[in-house]
């Protein structure tokens, strides 16, 4: 008989004041049970490493509630079914969800549609396709464009974390939408890869100088954005927002140059806010989990242009669960080239 296996997690041991390292962490064992009537245990493969993990972490009121002390830390993943009493989902079913950062996942019947576990077709595109373009990164990207951005052919488009995972999908979407589009990076090697293989018209290196970004949008935004989807926050929207068009949109999808403030000192909110009233544009939050009736019908574009070549997905993948702490801290630093992912087992 063979042994049962055990579910090693990650837990949140206790809140960060600033960066989360690894003291902020707990790392646990527990048997793997078998799943209720109506339940399902998943087989972790690989998961979603996102900057908005960060704000789960504070004891704050924001879009979701935050990981409680001694939870595991939550995150979107894409796994096996290894055992089902539920016949929506079959032994051998891979299905994306909210798993967790653990190796199992048992998911009772009533917990189904709140972690939203749904199954993948992986003849779309391959695990960490589904984590980047087809996933929560690449759903983002599509709805704040489209439905808060409302693209025109020949608008200019401007895309900070234009190398992440979100900025990624926004840039290639923008440019099949026939507009022109300038991303924002950190560092040449970045800048060079989404201008020669993502099809980006220009990049700005926001780390070459102190005004590089200002003059950036000068050389390449001669008359204005038209479109700025930002996922930086700080000085860099300060800089687009004194470049705006008239009747702009700007897409506010998150700060990642933020979100390791300690807790006593708020995000630095945008200074040149008065360039909206000047220029009659408008700024617009996007969260994600209020499209998710209508995620299938973006996972099927996107995963049309990435057949036929006209999207491309890059993923930075780091392997084992014991790396969480320090994978999760390359997001902050600049890292990762690319959506960063957690393998953590082998498929």
């Amino acid at each position: 008989m063979a042994e049962a296996p055990v579910n090693h997690q990650v837990r949140l041991a206790k809140r960060p004041e600033g960066a989360a390292t690894r003291e902020h962490w707990q790392f646990t064992t527990e048997p793997v049970g078998e799943p209720a009537e109506g339940g399902v245990l998943v087989k972790t493969l690989s998961l979603s490493l996102d900057p908005a993990m960060r704000g789960w972490l504070n004891d704050a009121r924001s879009y979701i509630a935050p990981v409680e002390i001694g939870a595991v830390m939550r995150a979107g993943g894409i796994g096996r079914v290894i055992a089902s009493k539920n016949p929506d989902f079959a032994v051998g079913d891979t299905v994306y969800g909210t798993l967790g950062v653990q190796e199992y996942m048992l998911v009772p019947q009533e917990e189904i549609k709140r972690n939203g576990l749904v199954k993948v077709d992986l003849r779309a595109g391959t695990i960490h396709q589904w984590l980047n373009v087809l996933g929560m990164p690449g759903m983002t990207g599509y709805f704040g464009l489209m439905d808060v951005g409302q693209p025109k052919a020949g608008e200019t488009v401007v895309i900070s974390g234009a190398a992440g995972a979100v900025g990624q999908t926004v840039g290639q979407l923008a440019k099949i939408k026939g507009c022109r589009v300038v991303g924002i990076a950190g560092g040449q090697a970045k800048c060079d890869w989404v201008v020669k293989e993502l099809g980006f018209d220009a990049c700005i290196d926001y780390k070459a100088g102190a005004s590089a970004v200002r003059d950036g949008l000068k050389a390449h935004c001669p008359k204005g954005v038209d479109i700025y989807f930002d996922n930086v926050g700080g000085e860099i929207l300060d800089a687009v927002l004194a470049r705006l068009a008239r009747k702009a949109r700007v897409i506010i999808c998150g700060a990642i140059s933020q979100y390791n403030n300690a807790n006593s000192m708020p995000a630095a909110g945008p200074r040149n806010y008065l360039s909206l009233l000047v220029n009659r544009a408008r700024m617009e939050g996007i969260v994600v989990f209020d499209y998710a009736d209508r995620f299938p019908v973006a996972v099927a574009e996107l995963a049309g242009y990435l057949k036929d070549g006209r999207m491309k997905s890059k993923e930075d993948v780091v392997v084992g669960l014991d790396t969480f702490p320090e994978a999760l801290n390359r997001l902050f630093s600049g890292e990762n080239f690319g959506k960063l992912v957690l393998q953590v087992a082998e498929d």
